[in-house]
């Protein structure tokens, strides 16, 4: 690159902690340069909920097609994922921990995080949560059961986007069993 590039500067650019920004540019920016990735995961943990949430965002949109970047910050970001309180923070983390390459304790530490967030106000945080759930089950049998009986209880009680994911991810683990 001809300069250096802030990353945390491009993700305070905002009008408020939803708005995702220039959370897709510094995704490519990192999909580019690797070794920025390190700054871009520092961000999680900025003071500025904006920051963070951007950049959570980011990573959740590198992470679709390049989960292996982050396996350097696996335990940091299992343990941001138990302490992370903004909300976009929380459904990209959702997300982005079953894309991680876990053990079957980490995914059981991941599942009882994502369990704890399906009381979450937030109606996103509660159905990002449960599509974490499912996703664990691939790197962790055991949890399939527990979690196929949860999709099925949010499936009739939870908000409507949690009965709706719910439905669609029942259909998908349904044809795993």
């Amino acid at each position: 690159m001809a300069r250096q590039v802030d990353l945390r500067s491009m993700l305070s650019v905002g009008r408020h902690a939803l708005d995702p920004g220039r959370a897709c540019e510094v995704a490519e920016l990192v999909a580019a340069h690797p070794a920025m990735a390190s700054e871009l995961v520092a961000c999680l943990w900025d003071d500025d909920p904006g920051v963070a949430s951007r950049a959570a965002d980011a990573l959740e949109r590198l992470t679709c097609e390049r989960p292996k970047i982050l396996s350097r910050w696996k335990d940091s970001l299992l343990g941001l994922l138990a302490e992370a309180k903004p909300k976009k923070v929380r459904w990209n983390l959702a997300l982005i921990a079953p894309r991680l390459k876990l053990t079957p304790a980490e995914c059981r530490r991941a599942a009882g995080v994502l369990n704890t967030w399906l009381d979450d106000p937030s109606s996103i945080v509660k159905t990002l949560a449960l599509q974490g759930l499912a996703d664990l089950t691939r790197q962790d049998a055991s949890l399939l059961t527990s979690v196929v009986d949860l999709l099925r209880l949010y499936g009739r009680s939870g908000t409507p986007a949690m009965r709706a994911r719910s439905r669609i991810l029942l259909k998908s683990l349904e044809r795993r069993r």
